[in-house]
């Protein structure tokens, strides 16, 4: 199989029958044989009616119902156990994700890429989500050193074994090119039409802005200490004893120096006692994490060092 195209859905009745006719024809203007795998985020409406009446008359269509709301990186990863296609594209389901760019998109992979993102340069959506998002590309893109523009576009395609080699949860779909390329995957952009919404509601929120924050910081935090756990914790470690040491030879020195009785800083003596104590946690976490590492790479047969990565 060409290609498999994987869509989550929330609440999208009033497009599906429009966007498979259009996917459709796509794949038949393209001589492409290709499947279309919805997964129904726990939608409310007519949509899991739509998409059983859809899988049932239209042999490329597969659908796969969540019984609630699991959120848009567990549908994807749902999807992406499922694909059979040796190219994967993902989309949103509201029809601002034109299907007539799947196969620029393919082209692009075929020039040596292994993931392409989309990328929405004239958007129509509402400035209370354009700003945001503006502000949280630039911030990933910064942070990250990854040079694209539109890290949360829906339109994606992708090689088989990237999907099958990241792992998505929470809202970690925003940065699915970040973790692409921590495995190793070349990742590129190009500018994608994107269409005004015409049904359906959007289903961004404030909170999603903040939460997508707290993930970013997961995959710096996974991208740069994964197999080098001690970098993180020893230094967390090392900085606690150093500072917790100063405050006790401050304490001696107030004693010994000033006169001062111990029990005027006590206070300042169990902090100092307690910066110790957690830095040799820390460091003790560091080693656990590097044992931890060493044993899976050592399971997988895996060589050791970055260099062979």
């Amino acid at each position: 199989m060409d290609v498999s195209i994987v869509i989550p859905v929330l609440n999208e009745e009033g497009t599906l029958k429009t966007l498979t006719d259009k996917i459709l024809a796509v794949l038949r203007s393209e001589n492409l044989q290709g499947e279309i795998y919805f997964i129904n985020d726990g939608s409310t409406d007519q949509t899991p009616k739509i998409l059983d009446t859809l899988a049932k008359d239209i042999e490329q269509v597969s659908v796969t119902h969540f019984r609630r709301n699991k959120g848009k990186a567990a549908a994807l990863q749902a999807g992406f156990r499922q694909v059979k296609g040796r190219y994967v594209i993902t989309m949103d389901g509201d029809l601002q994700d034109d299907p007539e760019e799947i196969p620029r998109l393919l082209a692009k992979l075929k020039e040596g890429w292994d993931m392409v993102s989309g990328w929405k340069k004239v958007r129509h959506d509402p400035l209370n989500k354009t700003l945001p998002s503006k502000l949280f590309n630039k911030t990933t893109s910064l942070l990250t050193g990854i040079p694209i523009h539109d890290f949360n576009c829906g339109l994606k395609a992708y090689r088989k074994e990237v999907v099958q080699s990241i792992s998505l949860y929470g809202e970690l779909h925003r940065y699915i090119p970040v973790l692409a390329k921590m495995e190793g995957f070349r990742v590129t952009e190009i500018p994608v039409t994107h269409h005004p919404r015409t049904s359906g509601k959007s289903k961004y929120g404030a909170g999603r802005m903040f939460k997508g924050f707290f993930d970013l910081i997961t995959v710096l935090f996974l991208a740069r200490f994964t197999l080098r756990p001690m970098h993180f914790f020893g230094m967390l470690g090392l900085l606690s004893v150093v500072v917790g040491a100063g405050v006790e030879v401050w304490v001696l020195i107030l004693k010994y120096a000033y006169h001062e009785p111990f029990q005027t800083h006590v206070a300042l003596l169990l902090f100092g006692i307690l910066l110790l104590i957690l830095g040799i946690q820390l460091v003790s976490m560091g080693l656990i994490g590097e044992m931890l590492v060493y044993q899976f790479r050592k399971n997988k047969r895996e060589p050791g060092g970055d260099d062979d990565a």
